[in-house]
């Protein structure tokens, strides 16, 4: 306002009355109709349940309500590589640079809309060449030379007519209707802001998961390989026997057959890890088997630490970036019941023009060819059909929606820790118990294999032995990535990792 009041005196020096006026009016302008934001009041509880608890410190690796860890949470794997890929997603995905053009998009339009609130001056020059007719009332006088000769000369038809001058315009807010529409507009940039930083959240998450699946199908295919040789192993064993006449030609052909059964699941292994490194060849914005050669060499399945710390659950409130563009939303939503009352309210502008205009170029900037106009406009709604009620009633009706939609997403949010942290200790169980299920059937196998060396046992206690050894195998590499995945699960749930990768995706883009 500070600011405003010279250019309005510079205007109006000469008029004391309109600059009283539009004194008051700057000061009315302090106003704004509607209702001020209040952040809502979420209902979190103060503690995760205690079935949450439990099943997050019933495995090896336990969670800790202490407080949030402060840097970035794949670090806690232990895998550079992981690291590295999840740095370059952050600053190459193509979803996230599209999130960030949003933002800036949002950021544009506020800016486009904070104009309103200052004057607008503009110049303007022309030239026209005019003929007016004489044959209505008002061109006749054009013509009057010729009726009457004694007459002066008339004015000349057609005419050449020059102009320069400026125009200004300023629509006072008196009641806020912009600086409401601003408020909505700033609130959604930060609602695009958040929506970013949710984007940017899941592509990590994304990266993590999809990582440690090439990973543990990376494992499978090694425990099939492994099991290949094995079983190679036991079909030489059963044609030497058969050879020997000690064993039956069906002992071969079932050991041929879990051979050729065992050598049909490594194309599908590795389709899988096609499909992994091309998922994230595509998250790091790169063409199909951009990453086999970095990726080729198998690793283990990304560990998970020891401790993990969650946090309580208020903290989730400021940490998650869906419930902070939530509330961001219904921010907006409040700000537009001002606009749709601010209708109901008289508005006010200040015009103003001036310049010179002259028949020839040679009078133009003469004291005579001077012209200059100045004054207010008021506009009052009186009769609109329900219109703006209507628009009010729509307004408030949406803001009620998007505290319900605030609501939601806090609960949601929640409930996807509290199932993140039961998936996380579940695993975690079945992960113990596959591990000493693989011992005890890979002590089941050299038993089995041992007792038909001996003529004691069928080949059929050998086939099954090592069919179990086989699944028993497999299904620990995949509760071994199931593991490594809830908590990638969990983190994403607890709205962590954003920060840092913002941080780096800001660096790679600056540079």
């Amino acid at each position: 306002m500070t600011r405003e009041t010279p250019m309005l005196r510079s205007a109006s020096s000469r008029r004391p009355k309109v600059l009283a006026a539009a004194a008051l009016a700057l000061l009315l302008g302090g106003c704004a109709v509607g209702p001020n934001f209040v952040k809502p009041k979420a209902h979190v509880p103060a503690h995760w349940s205690a079935t949450a608890m439990r099943n997050g410190r019933e495995g090896r690796s336990r969670v800790d309500t202490r407080g949030p860890s402060t840097v970035a949470w794949w670090s806690s794997f232990d895998d550079p590589l992981l690291t590295s890929l999840v740095r370059q997603s952050a600053a190459q995905n193509l979803d996230v640079r599209e999130a960030v053009l949003r933002v800036r998009e949002a950021a544009a339009q506020t800016q486009m809309l904070s104009g309103a609130l200052w004057p607008s001056l503009s110049a303007n020059t022309s030239w026209s060449r005019q003929r007016v007719s004489t044959n209505t009332p008002n061109g006749a006088i054009f013509g009057l030379g010729h009726v009457f000769p004694g007459l002066p000369p008339t004015i000349v038809n057609p005419y050449n007519q020059y102009q320069v001058g400026l125009a200004a315009s300023w629509g006072l807010d008196l009641f806020g209707a912009t600086r409401r529409a601003l408020e909505a507009a700033n609130a959604e940039t930060r609602a695009a802001t958040y929506n970013a930083r949710g984007v940017l959240l899941t592509m990590v998450g994304d990266v993590a998961q999809t990582y440690i699946e090439l990973r543990g199908a990376q494992l499978r295919k090694a425990i099939l390989l492994r099991t290949l040789a094995t079983q190679r192993g036991l079909l030489k064993l059963t044609r030497d026997r058969y050879r020997a006449g000690l064993t039956s030609n069906l002992d071969v052909q079932n050991a041929a057959t879990e051979l050729s059964t065992t050598r049909a699941q490594v194309p599908l292994v590795g389709q899988q890890i096609t499909v992994d490194v091309n998922q994230l060849s595509q998250l790091m914005a790169r063409p199909p088997e951009a990453l086999r050669t970095e990726l080729a060499r198998a690793r283990p399945v990304p560990p998970v630490p020891p401790v993990v710390p969650i946090g309580l659950p208020s903290q989730l409130l400021r940490r998650r970036p869906d419930i902070l563009a939530a509330e961001a939303r219904l921010h907006a939503a409040t700000a537009q019941i001002g606009v749709a009352i601010s209708e109901f309210f008289p508005r006010l502008t200040l015009t103003a023009g001036g310049g010179y205009q002259s028949e020839g170029l040679s009078q133009l900037i003469a004291t005579a060819s001077h012209f200059a106009t100045f004054g207010p406009a008021i506009d009052l709604p009186i009769f609109q059909g329900g219109r703006i009620r209507a628009t009010v009633k729509l307004r408030r009706l949406q803001a009620k929606e998007a505290g319900v939609a605030y609501a939601r997403t806090v609960l949601k949010a929640l409930n996807q820790v509290e199932d993140a942290l039961a998936a996380y200790g579940a695993d975690q169980r079945e992960r113990v118990s596959l591990q000493a299920a693989v011992s005890s059937s890979r002590n089941a196998l050299d038993l089995a294999r041992q007792r038909y060396t001996s003529g004691i046992a069928s080949f059929i206690e050998v086939l099954d032995a090592e069919r179990s050894e086989e699944q028993s195998q497999l299904a620990l590499a995949d509760a071994t990535a199931a593991v490594s995945a809830d908590l990638v699960r969990l983190y994403q749930a607890l709205g962590g990792g954003w920060q840092e990768a913002t941080g780096t995706a800001g660096k790679r883009r600056s540079g």
